[in-house]
């Protein structure tokens, strides 16, 4: 006789609406749901099993008479038409979990290791003002203007930012799934990225189902908030500035970082047509047409529509680019390398601890998110690590 288990309406509910999935997927999948939830018959263990499997839900959390308080562990400064953000879902919830996983391992590793503390961690206050921060982003960094007037596109000036994060001492995560889990994709609409401050380990997440022009934006906010030493959770995209005063300022840094707005004023010709103006100027400043639009916006050089409907136009082509570059040289040996679900600086760690016998593969395995070791070796030789 299958055992059947006792389970709440109030928590079967809830797992139901965490997991955002549909009442006809819901339904196709538990043909005997609604009998569950008005109690007229109980789930079985195995079906209990795969409810807690499909909703995300650890399968403890179905046993509670009522339903569990997750918060977020970082500060939420999304909101959604001038409101807080909705519960967050289990796959936000696993990807900062598991981001803090690595961070802390990562952190460990360092202190034994005897690493000093990054010194632009939490060096700079929001009332240093943007365009100081930004200075001193782009100091540490290496990434001034001139510099940039040297590369291709602005996609190149991405993964160079990126790239000297990470070189800097940031653990830089670009991913659009939960770890390795290609099947749990996240959602650009719940959140863009996340910083977690540490002055060992200091973590920042883009959501990599934006668009390329989308993650340049968060990549710099969430850089500022590691400078004002500021753990968040963040959906700014640069269209607008956020109404909380810590997300303002990352906003305001963000856009000095990229474009610093006494150069724009400088460089910007009123009288040239708008797209081909947006067009040099993004070669200029080597950054999306979105961040310039922007900037042009900060500097009332646009009106409330006009600045709309070009944004609108410019984010458009911007998504169509995104897809004829993947489809024909894709992403670069950064993007690739973080395709993974990891920081690249994170996973050489991992790698050379393992072949230091710091670590154990096992343990390797687990905090790279893979099973195989031709992918360890395959990703040692991306790294250049012989092994």
């Amino acid at each position: 006789m299958s055992v059947r288990v006792p389970v709440t309406p109030r928590v079967l509910r809830w797992a139901c609406e965490r997991s955002q999935i549909t009442p006809e997927r819901l339904e196709k999948r538990f043909p005997h749901y609604h009998a569950w939830e008005r109690e007229e018959r109980r789930p079985t263990l195995r079906q209990l099993e795969a409810f807690a499997n499909e909703t995300r839900t650890p399968f403890g959390f179905l046993l509670l008479p009522d339903p569990p308080e997750l918060p977020l562990p970082i500060p939420d400064f999304r909101t959604v038409a001038d409101q807080p953000a909705a519960r967050p879902s289990p796959d936000l919830l696993d990807t900062i979990y598991l981001c803090q996983e690595r961070q802390g391992w990562y952190e460990d590793d360092a202190r034994r290791e005897g690493h000093a503390p990054l010194p632009f961690v939490a060096s700079a206050s929001r009332s240093d003002g943007p365009e100081a921060v930004a200075a001193g982003i782009r100091r540490t960094l290496g990434f001034e203007l001139e510099e940039r007037r040297n590369l291709p596109t602005w996609m190149d000036a991405l993964r160079r930012l990126a790239q000297r994060a990470n070189d800097a001492g940031v653990l830089v995560v670009v991913s659009a799934i939960v770890g390795s889990d290609a099947h749990r994709q996240l959602d650009v609409h719940e959140f863009r990225g996340f910083a977690l401050v540490d002055d060992l380990a200091p973590l920042v997440f883009v959501n990599g189902a934006d668009s390329k022009a989308g993650q340049m934006f968060t990549l710099a906010h969430e850089l500022a908030h590691i400078w004002l030493g500021e753990s968040a959770l963040s959906d700014s995209d640069g269209r607008t500035v956020p109404d909380h005063p810590i997300e303002a300022s990352c906003h305001q840094v963000a856009a000095e970082v990229l474009a610093p707005l006494a150069v724009v004023r400088e460089e910007f010709d009123p009288h040239a047509p708008l797209p081909d103006e947006t067009a040099r100027l993004a070669r200029r400043f080597k950054v999306s047409s979105l961040v310039i639009l922007r900037r042009l916006r900060d500097l009332a050089a646009l009106d409330r529509t006009t600045y709309s409907n070009a944004y609108d136009r410019e984010l458009d082509l911007s998504r169509d680019r995104d897809d004829l570059r993947e489809s024909s040289s894709g992403p670069g040996a950064f993007y690739r390398t973080t395709g993974l679900g990891v920081s690249p600086r994170f996973a050489q760690t991992v790698i050379a601890a393992t072949l230091e016998h710091r670590c154990s593969f096992t343990d390797a395995f687990r905090l790279l998110g893979f099973k195989r070791i031709a992918t360890f070796r395959k990703l040692a030789g991306q790294l250049g690590l012989n092994f």
